[in-house]
């Protein structure tokens, strides 16, 4: 098993002995668990609170090559203390099939750990949606006034002080003059290498290209319709440019347009690296079938099934994941909402890593100490020298104090703390959902399903939320359509592989807190418990 290392300090009370104490923990643990390291990455004097961190965002790049399966840290919040940076970048790196792993954390991978993972990722999009929602309603209301909503301005506009939009009298006649080009027969291609030569730019200060000069000549902004979505309020800009030659130009683009081919619809396939063979417990993946006339089917394949060597049937994506959906929703009874809230808040005060908060306290005491002495030193000295050069420090002591507050506050924001009432709510809210809202559905698999042997005949599900797995007996046979006079395709749709043995999961007994270590949000975004909780309009809760 490969891993690479990632270590950070940020710029405050942290040095170079950081770097080296991390990596001494973490080279000693990949050296306990079995793992190889290939490879370091070391941000410096930088904070975890951003994602502007060079190595950082090398290392998720380099995460797609496939050169390695583990990042190990530390401990989590070396990775980010902005929980939902968190949640963006382990998703990434789950993309290309490698996992965090914490150092000095006692986070085990068992079934309840799963779970933990599934609510925090859920509860950081609840917030997310709210949170998009509020930003929504308010651009909804400028919008409404035709003023400014925020990005990108378009070339020959400029915003005043109350947000409306007014005529940049430096760009708007190179906006003039684009549309007299393509209007008089210039193609798109000469109308940008023209610009390019003059050095022109575009309102994003980049050089033209076609896409964004065609966007530019379609923009009905400039003949004075403001535009917000779907919504167009004409006279709501100041114009730069006539009717005529506006919709001249629309017709020149409409005769020149190629017509785009049709993008495939993309299927999701959300029993991936859960659903297993029962036959030979190799991974089942997703597979796209083709009928005689064309149409589009498509199911879970047995990945020896594939090379022939297993006799494992394939099985309908849409009717197999129904089923799973349905024994997920049954998991949602208010005992079982009881238990997993009680659990997940036990595990997340009895895991909580408090040191960082500790050592901070210490030296704050340190620091009033320090203060008190130099407070009293200058109360008892009569020298004026002395006493100017006591006050100086008093103040640069006052400062690292201010610091060592602020540097608390982060620590103590970037711990998880939740009630039982705050987890129940959000597991109630699960239970409300629209089975047929995929966001749904794909909450539902990732926070309880742990995994899913399929048989001919019956399928055994083990959920993350309880000690024993459930039976769903059903012919499944009946639903199989290989050798149907189906055809599948070779450019399927398939997921990162495993190992082709998978054990039978463990009882799910310890690290629930796993989950919620990784994905919860700041517990500022909480609110006041539980009466800060609601859903957003449209998400999948409602």
């Amino acid at each position: 098993m490969t891993a690479v290392i990632y270590a950070r300090f940020s710029s405050h009370n942290q040095t170079e002995q950081s770097i080296e104490g991390q990596l001494k923990t973490c080279y000693e643990f990949a050296q306990k668990n079995g793992y190889t390291v290939v490879g370091e990455y070391i941000d410096r004097a930088i904070s975890g609170t951003t994602d502007a961190r060079p190595d950082f965002l090398r290392m998720i790049d380099d995460s797609a090559k496939k050169g390695f399966q583990y990042v190990l840290v530390y401990q989590l919040d070396r990775f980010a203390r902005n929980r939902y940076d968190s949640a963006t970048y382990k998703a990434k790196l789950k993309k290309n099939g490698v996992r965090v792993l914490s150092a000095r954390e006692n986070i085990t991978d068992d079934a309840s750990g799963i779970l933990v993972e599934g609510l925090l990722e859920s509860m950081a999009e609840y917030y997310s949606a709210e949170l998009a929602q509020k930003i929504r309603r308010g651009m909804d209301i400028n919008a409404e006034k035709c003023l400014c909503t925020g990005g990108n301005i378009a070339l020959g506009f400029k915003v005043a002080p109350d947000k409306h939009f007014v005529v940049d009298e430096d760009t708007a006649p190179i906006v003039v003059k684009i549309f007299e080009m393509y209007a008089s027969g210039k193609t798109v291609v000469q109308i940008c290498e023209t610009l390019n030569a003059q050095g022109i730019k575009t309102s994003r200060g980049v050089p033209f290209n076609k896409n964004s000069l065609r966007k530019m000549l379609q923009n009905k902004r400039y003949i004075g319709v403001y535009t917000y979505k779907d919504k167009e309020i004409p006279g709501g800009m100041p114009r730069i440019i006539e009717d005529d030659l506006f919709y001249q130009v629309q017709e020149i683009m409409g005769k020149n347009k190629k017509a785009p081919a049709h993008a495939k619809a993309r299927q999701e396939y959300l029993l991936t690296t859960k659903l297993f063979c029962g036959k030979c417990r190799d991974m089942m993946t997703g597979i796209k079938g083709n009928s005689h006339t064309g149409r589009a089917y498509y199911y879970y394949k047995c990945n020896s099934a594939k090379q022939k060597k297993c006799s494992k049937k394939a099985v309908q994506k849409d009717y197999i994941e129904d089923l799973v959906i349905e024994e997920c929703r049954k998991q949602l009874t208010p005992a079982n909402i009881d238990k997993i809230a009680r659990e997940v808040v036990a595990l997340c005060e009895r895991e909580k890593d408090t040191s960082g908060l500790k050592r901070i306290e210490k030296l704050i005491r340190e620091n009033e100490r320090k203060q008190r002495n130099l407070m009293n030193a200058v109360s008892e000295c009569e020298i004026e020298s002395v006493r100017k050069s006591l006050y100086e420090e008093i103040s640069r002591i006052s400062a690292e104090h201010d610091a060592l507050k602020s540097e608390y506050a982060i620590e103590k924001a970037g711990t998880v703390s939740l009630t039982i009432t705050e987890v129940k709510f959000f597991l109630s809210q699960l239970r409300k959902g629209n089975a047929d809202d995929i966001s749904y559905r794909k909450t539902l698999i990732n926070v309880f399903v742990n995994a899913i042997y399929l048989y001919d005949d019956r399928m055994v599900i083990f959920f993350n939320s309880g000690d024993k797995p459930v039976t769903v007996d059903d012919e499944l046979l009946s639903q199989t359509e290989e050798g149907d006079g189906f055809v599948f395709g070779s450019g399927c749709s398939t997921s990162s592989k495993i190992p082709a043995t998978v054990p039978f999961p463990a009882s799910p007994k310890t690290a629930l807190w796993r989950e919620f270590l990784r994905f919860h949000p700041r517990p500022a975004a909480l609110g006041s418990r539980a009466a800060g909780f609601r859903a957003a309009p449209g998400s999948f809760y409602q």
